[in-house]
């Protein structure tokens, strides 16, 4: 498949320096480039010094996305794609990148990307600079895959860069762009150190009760037995019992029905569905049975529920 890209009428340049971030050519595209007279600062800055943004951005779907440098760029660049499909060129090796796949270009080294033409790419990208950046910016002979699993976190890293592009776009004070430098370096250390950064859920992962929760939230309309529970966490029904009381507090059935009034909750404040309806999403076939359950939980009906001013 030919995919060099053909010539556009516009590419912005992200080298040039302005005090405003960079307008956008696609729909939606986000970028911030923090301007010259500013990363002045952070260098004499000891707590910015070490690891700082020069420039982020978020581009959603991009159609004809392309940059040559070749000479390379005076940072390093870090490039995240999380849907669709790209491609890369560095030392004369091209890579498809594909999604949740990342790759890392370091200064000075001679590179292209560009998205690729049928399932355009959508990519989280940033560049860096400090004291520390070299001990983030080792080339990767290849696009590096971040399998999905239980434990991937990618959410957390995706909220965690937004943490960063929002501040900065917000404005260049001097809070803003310190507390965007220090979570770069923890959104860097997601990458470098994958295993420590999944490590928090690692414990959920073995763990056969917080396995067991997440098994009810993700079933939370099907029919839930003390024996189906217990099956699916490999444990008697009497074993299982005991570990989920000791580790919540109450029984798998008591702690399962908290769990659907607390669902049925959230859509009687969101939705316009029927009690019935509702009843039918969390695990109940009676809409009345759901009612007194309800009730019970709650110390009110569904619908009085529904009336209540929140917020």
């Amino acid at each position: 498949m030919d995919i060099q890209p053909k010539l556009m009428d516009y590419i912005p340049t992200l080298e040039n320096r302005f005090g405003n971030s960079i307008l956008c050519y696609m729909e939606q595209q986000r970028s911030v480039v923090i301007p010259d007279f500013e990363i002045k600062k952070l260098v004499k800055d000891s707590l910015n010094s070490m690891l700082y943004l020069t420039d982020i951005g978020f581009y959603p779907k991009a159609s004809g996305h392309y940059r040559k440098r070749k000479d390379g760029c005076n940072q390093h660049i870090l490039i995240y794609c999380v849907s669709g499909k790209g491609w890369i060129s560095v030392n004369g090796n091209q890579f498809q990148v594909k999604e949740n796949q990342y790759f890392v270009i370091p200064k000075k080294v001679p590179h292209s990307y560009g998205s690729d033409k049928q399932h355009p790419w959508s990519i989280y990208w940033l560049h860096y600079l400090g004291t520390l950046s070299d001990d983030f910016s080792k080339l990767t002979k290849s696009p590096q895959t971040i399998l999905l699993s239980t434990i991937a976190r990618m959410q957390n890293r995706i909220e965690l860069f937004e943490e960063m592009l929002q501040n900065l776009e917000i404005g260049f004070s001097k809070e803003n762009i310190q507390y965007a430098n220090i979570c770069l370096m923890h959104f860097l250390a997601s990458f470098k150190f994958l295993n420590q950064y999944r490590q928090i859920r690692k414990r959920d992962e073995f763990d056969p009760i917080e396995r067991s929760i997440r098994y009810m939230r993700e079933r939370i309309s099907d029919k839930l037995s003390l024996t189906k529970l217990s099956q699916n966490a490999n444990l008697s029904p009497s074993q299982y019992s005991l570990l989920f009381k000791n580790k919540t507090g109450k029984p798998p059935l008591d702690y399962l029905i908290r769990m659907r009034v607390q669902r049925a909750c959230q859509m009687l404040n969101t939705t316009n569905l029927k009690v019935k309806e509702i009843a039918h999403l969390v695990g109940y076939d009676d809409p009345y049975y759901f009612s007194r359950v309800f009730h019970k939980t709650m110390g009110t009906s569904p619908r009085d529920y529904r009336k209540f001013p929140k917020g």
